[in-house]
């Protein structure tokens, strides 16, 4: 069975949320089924558009490889990182709540500004602001980190992972060089998943 027989319908998923998906769905499924979810009408768009991105983040780890090194044990806690201004609430620690990353709990930290050392294995920047989204960027550059941002391209240059919004679905595109200098190796399916794949 190919994975988008696995889809729920579009109708269904819209009147559950997010947050039902991943509660009765798993795995790459989940993300086929959130990658035909339409944002609806503009009234509801940003809770929704908010709702489906955290339940992207819970998940990606999932489909990433990161080195023995960026965790300080075998039992360390997946730390997901919201810099900046988080546009979540408490979405995204009810797609988190309960979730493992291989045998790791997540952990959903919210810090006012991204340090190298904070500890952070996925990076979400939260600020709109440019010149913050690179600045972040830059600190994390060489680490063990998946960032993730939703910037304007220019902006977002070094991020792994960029959400966008095309035909008023969530989607997002990969750069697998990006993730590569930060010592990560992105899964296969994940990379079928995007919309878009900058080589390394």
């Amino acid at each position: 069975m190919g994975l988008l027989t696995m889809v729920l319908d579009q109708g269904r998923f819209l009147r559950s949320r997010a947050r039902s998906v991943f509660r009765y769905g798993a795995g790459l499924a989940a993300l086929c089924t959130v990658l035909t979810a339409g944002l609806g009408t503009a009234a509801e768009n940003e809770p929704l558009e908010f709702a489906v991105k955290a339940a992207y983040l819970s998940k990606f780890g999932a489909y990433v490889e990161w080195p023995n090194t960026a965790f300080a044990s075998a039992s360390s806690a997946f730390n997901l990182c919201v810099v900046g201004e988080d546009p979540f609430g408490a979405e995204l620690d009810k797609a988190a709540a309960n979730q493992r990353i291989g045998s790791r709990v997540i952990v959903v930290r919210r810090l006012k500004t991204a340090e190298r050392d904070s500890g952070c294995h996925i990076l979400y920047i939260g600020s709109s602001d440019r010149r913050s989204i690179r600045q972040v960027i830059e600190t994390v550059h060489g680490s063990n980190v998946l960032v993730v941002s939703d910037a304007a391209s220019q902006a977002a240059v070094g991020s792994t992972i960029n959400f966008v919004i095309k035909d008023n679905r969530v989607r997002f595109d990969i750069d697998e060089e990006a993730a590569a200098k930060n010592g990560l190796t992105i899964s296969s399916k994940l990379l079928g998943l995007a919309l878009n794949v900058k080589r390394k």
